[in-house]
């Protein structure tokens, strides 16, 4: 090596001006190239024994030698603390790689590179790299300890992890940062750098590898761990043998092997809402094949800021990962539950919802976490003018999947024909827009059926119930009109209240709405004995409650003796002059009033002993059936085209909500038409069942006649759909229950799906006044079954198809715009 640096001082001086012009590139291309380490003793002799221009000087540094920064040769460890310029310095890649051929270097000293890196506001040589410690979590004793740059990506450590430790290609694997002894976090991007997830040296990362069944190592140890408390009060209340019951149940659970997707979903309380929607989209095809193959890891979005950082799209990959591994009765979706409640506040806690929320909420969310779309760039939205609706719909489409392309898309979306005609000009815009689901209405009937019992003035007449037929967008007092047809007294001498628990809840004003009184509420009608009561009249309305002392003395606050009373019976509602209103006067009154024939004594407040002794309860809570209760009214049936057909027609802008004309140059209360231009592969119709007007609040429990098989007539070939799978709302406004049909995918069989609960079912119990969402799924798109059917109930490709739907299939292809359904 000493030959070379032989030569003319002009051969050592331009060695020198080689090395500056090295060092001016560093700075030029200080992005692009790493650095080396080079001991700054080493350094600075060279730079002696070149700028002496003898070759044959004592100052010859010799082979490079970096001895002097190493904590530990063995380990090629730097030291701590090392200094710029005082242990070293740092030199472009083409200048290390120059002198090493020149003088060599000792031993086998590694090359101490090191790269660029962007911090905040300042890019720096990173000479200390990130030093961790690498681990699988079935093996975490054997750690190995690896250095990566700041600017590397999970992705890279992942790699060298699958490499170190001979991890399977098809093994779905995801990986855990732990900082300390107890805090573990996931590190879900894997494009983001080391810098960005906030990895440093010291830290272990574990590689974790989803089991058989679907489940997670580490989420099953932090759920025991959660859960270790309450097992062990469960074994203290319930004894060592309920233990062991529990032991067999779980072993049980371990050893099971069913049908894949034909598994429960635990209610972890009033979320029968999300059970039913999961169960739905379980049970849907092409979004289920997509995340049991995996194709998901490849199209999270971490950095959409309208996405939820790909954790929903990884919370509903566990979800259906369990589900469909055939190694579960039922699965808790407590994780996605928490992750649902984080990103949409209206989830939180465990109040009753909606089905068709969640979905719409889990659709959209799943789609912004799986957009393939990083950067949305803005688009200046065109009316039709005058084009073609193919051209217009091919570029409104286009448009779409410019900013918004996921599975999601690919599978749910479709678009509307939008037709707005202003009614002065009689402009006429078209636009079209995508759609994730059809929201149809329900035809609603004019009139409802109400049951009310009417209390007349006779002493010792009943209550008698009555049925009526009465205006669903009427007010009380056509309530009352009808009840007076009925019962012969005048509609201005009744007066209606709600009584709930002995009490009247509210008494109502002629002129409210009937949508303020619900089905399930006590309505009670009294006739009083004046036509009209007036505030400053000479007759006042006066509410009669019964009321039982207590054998217990009340010790309150204020000290005193009184004794505590409850409320029993019916009150009583009356109306008394007011020269009547005195103590003498109204037990008169009330004593008449609530007269019984021979058993009877009345008094306002009841002695205990008094009213064993002379009130009959089972008398007094006796009532007369009219001859309307026996009517049976028969509920309606409609057919799904009715509701298309409704969601189609042409309707006028609320004022409200007014369309601005370009060519009035104002606000116009346009007509607006929708129609279906385009389906999906996968067509969601919701029947809104919930009906929200200014007149009425109500649950609307009509049978919609839905077919099972549907044809598209218009497009080429037909587009078929199937339907396989519905979400039910049994109950009212309130409250109610979440349960789903669904059809597997795999065996082609139906199953009923109530949280838990799974059992086999039929295509005739399909169809009840609880539908309330429908999945279909295009025929040239379904995967044919891999099972037989258990039960031989659907039919096969070959037999016809129930109804008719007409609408334009995929590819934007065809003019109709409109959608029918027919009976073959």
């Amino acid at each position: 090596m000493h030959g070379a640096g032989k030569g003319s001082g002009m051969y050592i001086y331009m060695k020198l001006v080689y090395l500056c012009v090295c060092v001016c590139i560093f700075y030029i291309y200080l992005y692009i190239l790493c650095r080396y380490l080079l001991e700054q003793r080493w350094f600075e002799q060279w730079s002696e024994y070149v700028k002496s221009g003898d070759q044959n000087s004592s100052l010859f540094p010799g082979p490079i030698d970096n001895s002097e920064l190493f904590d530990e040769l063995e380990s090629c460890h730097l030291k701590d603390c090392l200094v710029e310029n005082e242990d070293f310095t740092l030199i472009p890649a083409e200048a290390w790689h120059k002198l090493l051929s020149w003088y060599g270097q000792v031993g086998d000293q590694p090359a101490l590179e090191r790269k660029v890196v962007d911090l905040p506001s300042t890019l720096k040589v990173e000479v200390y790299p990130v030093e961790v410690f690498l681990c699988l979590h079935s093996n975490m004793d054997n750690a190995v300890t690896v250095q990566f740059s700041r600017v590397d990506t999970i992705q890279t450590i992942q790699k060298r992890m699958r490499a170190e430790f001979e991890v399977p290609d098809n093994a779905e694997t995801r990986l855990w940062m732990k900082s300390s002894d107890t805090s573990c976090e996931r590190l879900r991007n894997v494009h983001a750098s080391v810098l960005d997830s906030c990895l440093s040296s010291g830290m272990t990362v574990i590689m974790e590898m989803r089991n058989a069944d679907g489940t997670w190592p580490i989420q099953i140890l932090m759920n025991l761990k959660n859960a270790w408390f309450r097992f062990c009060l469960y074994c203290l209340r319930f004894s060592i043998l309920t233990c062991a019951f529990r032991r067999n149940s779980m072993e049980e659970q371990e050893s099971y092997r069913g049908q894949p997707g034909v598994c429960g979903l635990t209610n972890l309380g009033n979320t029968c809402f999300m059970n039913s929607a999961l169960q739905c989209l379980s049970n849907t095809p092409p979004l289920t094949e997509y995340f049991l193959q995996n194709a998901y890891l490849e199209e999270l979005n971490f950095s959409n800021p309208l996405g939820m950082k790909g954790e929903i799209a990884e919370a509903y990959a566990d979800v259906i990962k369990q589900m469909w591994s055939g190694r579960h009765f039922s699965v808790v979706p407590r994780v996605f539950k928490t992750k649902v409640g984080h990103f949409a506040s209206q989830f939180l806690g465990y109040q009753q919802h909606d089905s068709q929320e969640l979905l719409s909420f889990l659709l959209d969310g799943l789609h912004e976490d799986l957009n393939r779309v990083k950067n949305k760039e803005y688009i200046e939205l065109r009316d039709a003018e005058g084009r073609p609706d193919q051209e217009v719909a091919e570029e409104a489409w286009r448009n779409h999947r410019r900013r918004n392309d996921s599975v999601i898309v690919d599978t749910f979306h479709g678009l509307f024909k939008s037709t707005l005609v202003c009614p002065e000009c009689r402009k006429v815009s078209v636009t079209f827009d995508p759609f994730c689901y059809l929201s149809v209405p329900l035809p609603v009937s004019k009139e409802r059926v109400m049951e009310v019992f009417f209390v007349s003035l006779d002493p010792v007449a009943k209550p008698i119930q009555h049925r009526l037929v009465v205006p669903k967008a009427g007010r009380v007092f056509d309530l009352c009109v009808a009840l007076s047809l009925a019962t012969g007294v005048s509609a201005d001498q009744m007066m209606v209240a709600d009584v709930f628990n002995h009490r009247f809840y509210k008494i109502y004003h002629t002129d409210e709405f009937l949508s303020s009184i619900l089905d399930r509420d006590d309505i009670f009608v009294y006739e009083l004995s004046c036509v009209s009561v007036e505030e400053d009249g000479e007759e006042v309305v006066l509410a009669v409650y019964m009321r039982e002392h207590g054998h217990y003395r009340d010790y309150g606050p204020s000290s005193t003796s009184s004794y505590g009373t409850s409320l029993f019976g019916h009150p009583l509602l009356m109306s008394v002059r007011r020269e009547q209103c005195t103590r003498d006067g109204l037990y008169d009154l009330f004593l008449q009033r609530s007269s019984q024939p021979a058993q009877s004594y009345v008094a306002i407040d009841w002695d205990p002993d008094m009213k064993k002794k002379y009130y009959n309860e089972n008398e007094a809570e006796k009532y007369v059936k009219d001859h309307s209760m026996e009517v049976v009214y028969q509920q309606t049936t409609v057919q799904l085209q009715e509701c298309i057909e409704l969601f189609t027609t042409v309707e006028t802008l609320e004022e409200e909500n007014p369309w601005y004309c370009p060519v009035c140059k104002k606000h116009q209360l346009a007509t607006k038409k929708l129609d279906l231009w385009s389906l999906p592969e996968v067509l969601i119709i919701h029947l809104k069942r919930f009906s929200y007007t200014k007149y009425s609040r109500e649950k609307l429990d009509t049978i919609v006649d839905f077919p099972l098989r549907c044809t598209g007539v218009n497009g080429e070939p037909p587009s078929r759909y199937d339907l396989i799978a519905v979400s039910n709302h049994y109950g009212g406004l309130r409250d109610g229950h979440y349960t789903s049909y669904a059809r597997n995918k795999d065996n082609g069989q139906w199953y009923y799906f109530d949280d838990s609960k799974v059992t086999d079912a039929k295509e005739e119990q399909i169809v009840t006044n609880a539908a309330y969402l429908l999945f279909y799924h295009r025929q040239d798109k379904i995967r044919h079954p891999t099972l037989p059917n258990p039960t031989n109930s659907c039919l096969t490709s070959g037999q016809p198809a129930d109804d008719v739907i007409s609408s334009n299939h995929e590819g934007l292809a065809g003019a109709a715009s409109c959608v029918s359904m027919e009976t073959d």
